[in-house]
This record gives structure tokens, C-alpha cells and sequence, in this order.
């Protein structure tokens, strides 16, 4: 998502929510149907909606993410590790820059490294507007008004130069060179739909005088695509010279550095021509396995699905997760509804992923959603971690970190009492991070987890959420139980076949599991989930395969 000067944050917020998808139907086949056959251009959209919908043999996404954890990161927030070019901080400000850099979070991957995370989400890095907006918070936050600028990433004045702040090229590259070592993919955001406020680009024009920059306002909810969002200057990026330019500068920018997939910003307000072309270009230029990840606002598997049909990304974001997981521990709706709803998930076209988050720098953070429940929130995390999809954890999430709303859905990264700026001194809560890193350790080893197919336990008269995940190829199986009570209850159900007469142990807490005759009858203390396997004990050591690319 954009970043936006408050005073049009409100209006962002609604148009964002409230802008459908706006079906083009254009489509490089389409066009060739035109061209060559002009007998069937009238029944080219059924003709493409057939060869689409019903054959899953022409998926050419990426190479496979599915067994992916991605750990998005705002790099002005993480670690300061280069005082040199602190020009512009001010820590006090909720909207200014707080120091963090590239060689910062390059210097401590090792963290992230020992969590397990497999993939880094970075924000876009090129040279940001020169000045900032006076901004105001929502009322109820108490915070004065102050200057916002673009630490975010996502005010760019100039996409072939990088922004000083966050460091240069060669730190960059180092980046990704230093992930890499760790088995750690990167990810970069990336804008193509427009420029900061006030930037250069809205005097540019091109060679026949057409100005690079929409005239107008637009009205996101008639057409996404010729809108200005939050009143960033929307570039024409069907003028072939506006378009060349900024897939010229990001994928030049992909080459130097080595990253491997690119975060596309504001995906729902560019046309579908433009991002056609896009992963024509960046699979010449940069790879077939170049992974593209799509923030389409308000998406779900059936909204993206056209997108996919059309192969234009290999990934978007699941924008119901959050808050269903959200409702569903703080008592709202029958657990059997919801675990239908986790079942809904599963119908994602084969070959795409779906990416699911708790928390994210445009909406308020899930621990604070959750009123501070610490146990509610482990619940929404172990779900995550045995899901479908490629889960997101956004930075700090993992130990705690203190938020709310924005602004305060972007502060520093907590680093207790460990000498790291900006965070030094901020709080984090270390058996959090050790829950976490269970997680993932538990989900990188077990492939049912990341590419299993899901069967609901659960009834309408249970209390206790029960699932299992299935992976055929593997012959892995694992189950969650999920208490959401504030009294203890106890899982009864009666479990497939492979259960019966084999070893179960619980994977959190490594204690043997008794299974009588295909049936468990186990006691579950509030709010609380367990999660079980069949014949392995994975808390020992890694698995072969899981390390290496």
C-alpha cells in the first residue's frame, strides 16, 4: 500500500476500501485472437474465460513460494547501522525518519535468520520527495501535529537514484547478498502507479507533450485506474514512454541488486495492458522464477483469481484474514463457520498463492486489535502458521511490539535493552519471539502445513476449532486444535485412519498424545491451541531439503 499525507488519509482510507475491481479485458491472447482469427473476436472473452478457468496446465507462475515465511520490514524502523547519513532524523516524530538503513538490517539477519524466516520484504528504496507534510494523527491517539515524510518508501521523486537515508546501491546488493548466504529470498516493493507529493515527475512531459501526470482528481470509486489515491500524482502509465521509464528504472534496479521477486504497490489502480507487459519484461529480463506478489486492496482467492487466470502475478494478499481471525478469538460467530471459512482458502487456482498477515503499516497492529490479549493473539499467530498461503509477519510483530493505528502502526522495531537504535529501550517480549520461532519451526517442517489439502473436524455443536492437514506427497499429517474459551474444554473427535495405532506428539510442547481407536479425548486449557503430528518429533533438528534452494 501507498503512504499518504494525512490530511487526505481518511479519504484514502474510504476510497480504498470502496474501489471494486476494474475488469480489462484485454489480454495478449485476446489480441492475438483479434488479429488472427477477426471470425471469433466476438466470442473472444468466452473463449478466453474456457481456456482460462478450465485448464490449470497453463499456470507458468513462479518458482514455488508456498513453503515461504515472509518478514516485511520498513527499513527506517529496523537498526540504524550507518550514523553517516542521519541528515534528516528525528526520532520524536511519529512521521519522521528514524535512522534505520540497509546496512543496519544487513548486520542483523542473523536474527531473522535464527527466527526462520525464509523470505524478506523490504520497502521501496529509491530516492524519496525532498520535504515533509504537516500531518494529523487521529484525535484519540493524543500525538501533536507533525511532519510526515517519506521514511516509508513510498514518495518517490526520483526512481533511478536511491534514497540517502536508506543507504546506497552497493548496500543494497549487500543486502541480498548477505540473505542469500542465510537461504533468505528478498523481496522488493515497488510503484509504478505514481509519484510523491510535489515531485518532479509533475512537470515531466513527454516527447509530444503530454504531461506524465493524470490531470484531475479521478473518483477511485467509478475508476481505480485514472484516480489520484490519497492525491499522489497518478502517472499515465499507458503512455508507452511513462510506461517504459518506470519498468526501465525497477527492473534495472532488480538487476543490480539481485533481488528475487518484487512487492507491486497499489496493484488494483494500474490497468491490466500495463501489468501484462510487466511480467513479460520481467520474466525476459530478470528470470521465469522472478516472483511477483500483488497488494490488491480488499483481495481475496476469488478477486484475484482474473489476475491469476491471466498469470500477471504469481501472489496476492488476502485481505480477509486478519480480521476473521480477529472476530473469530474474540467469540464472534460458531467455530464451525470459521473453520468453513479456513477451508475457503484452499480454492485458490492451482499454481498461486495467497498471502495472509496480522498486522500491516496500513492497518492497525492485531495485538492492539486484540485489546492487548496476548493469548488471543498467539491463537491468531498458530493459525497463520498452520494455514495455507504464505504467511506475512510484520517486523516486531514477533516479540510484542507496541502499536496501534497510524501513526503508531509504524514504530521502531524493540530492541530492549540490547544497544540498537532506533529501538533501544523499547520493550519486546522475548517468550513471544520463543512462540514464534516454535511456529515456524514447526510449519517449515512440515509440509502439510505450506501444500496439504484441509479436512474440518469441527461440528456445529463444537466449541473446540479442530482441523487436519494432509499433505499426499509426504504422507504428512497434522492436526490443530484451537481452544478460544476462557474455560477449559475438552477435544472429542473421531480421526481418520492414519491416525490410528501410531506415535502423536504435540509439536509445542513435545508431550506424547494418546489416540484410542481412531478417537482423541483431550483436555484443553483456555485459550490455547495444541498442535499435533503423526509419527515424528521435528523439535530436534531440520529436515532434509528445507534449508537449501
Amino acid at each position: 500500500m501507498i503512504c499518504f499525507a494525512p490530511s487526505a488519509w481518511r479519504q484514502h482510507s474510504m476510497r480504498r476500501m470502496q474501489c471494486g475491481w476494474n475488469t480489462v479485458p484485454v489480454s495478449e491472447m485476446n489480441l492475438r485472437i483479434r488479429k488472427f482469427c477477426p471470425a471469433l473476436a466476438r466470442f473472444a472473452p468466452f473463449l478466453l474465460s474456457c481456456i482460462f478457468f478450465l485448464s490449470p496446465v497453463l499456470s507458468r507462475a513462479a518458482a514455488d513460494w508456498s513453503d515461504d515465511i515472509l518478514y516485511f520490514v520498513l527499513i527506517d524502523r529496523y537498526v540504524d547501522g550507518d550514523s553517516s547519513n542521519n541528515r534528516r532524523v528525528e526520532r520524536s516524530n511519529p512521521g519522521g525518519y528514524h535512522g534505520g538503513d540497509l546496512k543496519g538490517l544487513t548486520q542483523h539477519l542473523d536474527e531473522l535468520a535464527d527466527l526462520g524466516i525464509t523470505a524478506l520484504w523490504i520497502n521501496p528504496v529509491q530516492k524519496q520527495v525532498p520535504q515533509g507534510f504537516y500531518a494529523s494523527a487521529p484525535a484519540n491517539l493524543g500525538i501533536p501535529e507533525f511532519k510526515h515524510w517519506g521514511f516509508h518508501g513510498y514518495w518517490i521523486d526520483d526512481f533511478t537514484s536511491m534514497e540517502p537515508q536508506f543507504g546506497s546501491l552497493d548496500d543494497l546488493k549487500h543486502l541480498v547478498e548477505e540473505a542469500h548466504k542465510r537461504h533468505i529470498r528478498v523481496l522488493l516493493d515497488v510503484v509504478y502507479n505514481h509519484a510523491g507529493y510535489g515531485s518532479s515527475y509533475e512537470s515531466r512531459r513527454t516527447a509530444d507533450g503530454q504531461g506524465w501526470i493524470r490531470p484531475g482528481e479521478g473518483n477511485c470509486d467509478v475508476d481505480p485506474i485514472t484516480c489520484r489515491v490519497g492525491g499522489l500524482p497518478d502517472f499515465r502509465t499507458e503512455l508507452p514512454e511513462v510506461r517504459d521509464y518506470l519498468l526501465d528504472a525497477n527492473i534495472t534496479l532488480a538487476k543490480q541488486a539481485g533481488v528475487d521477486g518484487f512487492r507491486l504497490d497499489t496493484f488494483k489502480h494500474v490497468d491490466t495492458a500495463f501489468w501484462l507487459e510487466h511480467r513479460r519484461r520481467t520474466r525476459a529480463e530478470l528470470g521465469g522464477n522472478f516472483f511477483l506478489l500483488a497488494e490488491y486492496w480488499g483481495g481475496n482467492a476469488s478477486s484475484l483469481d482474473p489476475f491469476f487466470a491471466q498469470d500477471e502475478i504469481d501472489a496476492g494478499f488476502d485481505y480477509t484474514f486478519k480480521g476473521s481471525c480477529e472476530s473469530f478469538v474474540n467469540g464472534r460467530g460458531r467455530t464451525v463457520a470459521y473453520g468453513s471459512y479456513l477451508g475457503s482458502r484452499h480454492k485458490v487456482r492451482k499454481g498461486y498463492l495467497l498471502a495472509d498477515y496480522l498486522s500491516s503499516h496500513d492497518e492497525p497492529m492485531a495485538l492492539y486489535d486484540l485489546n492487548g490479549d496476548k493469548d488471543k493473539f498467539r491463537i491468531c499467530a498458530a493459525i497463520q502458521m498452520t494455514s495455507t498461503g504464505m504467511p506475512v509477519i510484520y517486523y516486531g510483530e514477533e516479540v510484542a511490539r507496541a502499536g496501534s493505528v497510524w501513526p503508531l502502526n509504524r514504530t521502531d522495531m524493540p530492541w530492549g535493552d540490547r544497544d540498537i537504535l532506533p529501538g533501544k529501550g523499547k520493550p519486546r517480549d522475548e517468550s513471544m519471539r520463543e512462540y514464534y520461532k516454535s511456529l515456524l519451526h514447526i510449519r517449515r517442517h512440515h509440509p502439510a502445513l505450506s501444500r496439504g489439502d484441509y479436512t474440518l473436524l469441527s461440528g456445529p455443536n463444537d466449541s473446540v476449532l479442530a482441523y487436519i492437514r494432509h499433505d499426499a506427497t509426504s504422507g504428512d499429517n497434522v492436526m490443530v486444535l484451537v481452544n478460544r474459551e476462557e474455560k477449559e474444554l475438552t477435544a472429542n473427535f473421531m480421526l481418520p485412519a492414519i491416525w490410528n495405532d501410531k506415535p502423536v506428539s504435540d509439536e509445542l510442547n513435545g508431550k506424547p498424545v494418546t489416540i484410542a481407536a481412531g478417537h482423541i479425548e483431550l483436555s484443553m486449557t483456555p485459550k490455547s491451541v495444541r498442535i499435533l503430528s503423526v509419527g515424528s518429533d521435528i523439535r530436534s533438528g531440520v529436515s532434509p531439503g528445507k534449508e537449501g534452494r
